[in-house]
């Protein structure tokens, strides 16, 4: 193990020498919470995500995670993250697919308790026939938790989001769980170039009673959140006291925007931004995207791209300004509902000039063909 030195977060990510190492995505994760100061990770293994908590396990050997164990089922780790989160501890997991939906309960759960968890969400198929390659469908599930929600188009998205994800979650006024997602295999099993911090730097540790919400400790037992049991009664003020419990919930998420600006340096990505035909979208559709532009460049059709890198909070303001001019919205997505499609025409004024397509699902690729087409059609 490297003896580590805590460094201030802004000086971590925007100041040390960075060293670019070729690595996969899982082999990314590791390298993130070997500089994350996590005190505890817990794991339970699913495909595609296994490989990662494995690598987490290996971590813990080597004395960079202090407490490390396997639960009995994804449904027992994310209840055991939450224990100990409530008490007072930095933590770490990961899932995806049917683990996400049998753990479900617990992620609107997280956010109603306040807990800065961060957990990697590797994406697979969820729908019989089983399949174990690469879905986003359960990202829709995942959006009205409450939770903040990151999409990682890249391993170098996966090793900066993570880290960054502690420090936003773990502000007083934010103090919510973040989901690191990233599409299956495509990005979790393939290398990459990633550029890491120095191994010798770790970020400062958790700071538990700057938590909006009372530590479990011998100070203060048992945990509650209210004196009353309101659960157990109907009456108005049980509805009052759960309905403006949601409200700041979701104003804490809101408040986690000038964070996120702060770290991630916003939450989308625009290159040229006043093309006529426009691509928004997330994850490795981000990279398909680019490689389809590419092709339209070649034809002389000029194609502008939006990369969402959050989705929780959404980028509204950014997103209405930048399809204000915009003739066409192509929106490439790798599920089958296109939940990305629903939440661009939430917002955008004019839902005709959004395109939901192309899609594929169940675990197949999307040639950059596909996406072409649908350029050419715009075009045309």
């Amino acid at each position: 193990m490297v003896e580590q030195k805590v460094l201030e977060p802004e000086k971590l990510f925007f100041e040390t020498q960075r060293t670019e190492l070729f690595i996969t995505g899982s082999e990314v994760v590791k390298e993130a919470i070997k500089r994350a100061n996590v005190d505890i990770a817990i794991s339970y293994p699913i495909t595609p995500q296994s490989e990662s908590m494995h690598l987490v396990g290996d971590l813990y050997a080597e004395g960079y995670v202090k407490e490390y164990f396997r639960g009995e089922n994804e449904f027992a780790v994310m209840s055991e993250v939450m224990g100990a989160s409530m008490a007072g501890v930095r933590v770490f997991t990961a899932t995806g697919g049917p683990g996400t939906l049998r753990a479900f309960e617990n992620f609107p759960n997280w956010s109603g308790s306040r807990l800065p968890i961060v957990c990697a969400f590797m994406t697979r198929g969820v729908n019989a026939p089983l399949s174990i390659q690469p879905d986003t469908i359960e990202m829709a599930f995942m959006l009205d938790t409450g939770m903040i929600m990151f999409h990682a188009e890249t391993g170098q998205d996966i090793f900066d989001m993570i880290l960054k994800a502690y420090v936003i979650a773990e502000k007083t006024d934010v103090h919510l769980p973040i989901g690191i997602f990233m599409d299956g295999f495509f990005v979790t099993h393939t290398r990459d170039k990633v550029k890491v911090t120095p191994e010798e730097f770790k970020l400062p540790p958790y700071k538990p009673y700057c938590s909006p919400i009372p530590v479990m400790d011998m100070e203060n037992v048992p945990v509650r959140h209210m004196r009353d049991p309101f659960v157990m009664k109907s009456n108005f003020i049980s509805y009052a006291a759960h309905a403006s419990w949601q409200q700041e919930i979701l104003a804490a998420v809101e408040r986690s925007r000038k964070y996120i600006y702060r770290y991630l340096g916003g939450m989308v990505e625009v290159e040229n931004k006043n093309a006529d035909i426009l691509i928004i979208t997330s994850g490795t559709a981000v990279s398909q995207s680019r490689e389809a532009i590419e092709l339209a460049k070649q034809e002389g059709i000029d194609v502008g791209l939006v990369k969402i890198k959050c989705l929780r909070p959404f980028p509204v303001d950014e997103i209405r300004e930048l399809a204000a001019n915009a003739k066409y919205i192509i929106v490439p997505e790798f599920n089958r509902v296109g939940w990305m499609c629903r939440e661009l025409k939430s917002v955008i004024e004019d839902n005709s000039k959004v395109i939901g397509a192309p899609r594929v699902f169940g675990g197949m690729t999307m040639p950059p063909k596909l996406i072409l087409d649908e350029i050419r059609r715009c075009a045309n």
